[in-house]
């Protein structure tokens, strides 16, 4: 089992959030549940299909590759310097994580949140235009290019629910990278 860490932190969720309403941010809760196959019980993206309004397309709506949205705390940390203050859940995440670098890790990557419930990586959230609805300027600090001109999402990562459970503030993450070839996160 291989771990990944940004920092000395021992990897850990940090806050849970779900909103049964289309809302941009999430409210905190002392709990979630994930569903296997299905997303954070009554949250409003959850479901086999996908729930984003803005992506549902009638009778061809893909799967839910997006039952659950991490962020790592650690760029919140990133944002207060650059001024902007953003607590776990306003940025629309149902897992709040510390001590693990997210962003880097692969497609495929299982994470264990607590005791039984896990998910698997899917991809990137790409930042929609709310954000700056949220606070002016804030997508900039979310999407960077780089010196070669490669685009970097920040806004945190989807996964689909493998096994579930209850998650709370406090859980130990565990994170298991995938075998074989190692796929990098691409927008989902």
């Amino acid at each position: 089992m291989d771990s990944a860490s940004d920092t000395s932190d021992t990897p850990t969720v940090v806050a849970v959030a779900r909103d049964d309403a289309h809302r941009f941010s999430k409210p905190v809760r002392d709990e979630i549940v994930l569903i296997a196959g299905h997303g954070v019980e009554g949250d409003a993206h959850a479901g086999p299909k996908m729930r984003h309004r803005s992506r549902v397309k009638g009778a061809d709506t893909p799967p839910n590759l997006r039952q659950v949205h991490l962020i790592q705390r650690e760029l919140f940390d990133e944002l207060a310097v650059e001024g902007h203050e953003v607590a776990p859940g306003e940025l629309g995440e149902n897992v709040t994580t510390a001590g693990v670098d997210l962003l880097a890790l692969p497609r495929g990557t299982r994470i264990r949140l607590g005791d039984s419930a896990e998910v698997e990586l899917t991809g990137l959230r790409n930042p929609c235009v709310q954000i700056d609805r949220f606070q002016s300027g804030l997508m900039k600090r979310l999407i960077r290019r780089d010196g070669s001109g490669a685009t970097h999402r920040r806004a945190g990562v989807m996964a689909v629910v493998v096994d579930g459970g209850t998650v709370r503030a406090g859980d130990a993450l565990t994170v298991t990278l995938p075998d074989g070839p190692r796929e990098p996160l691409d927008v989902v």
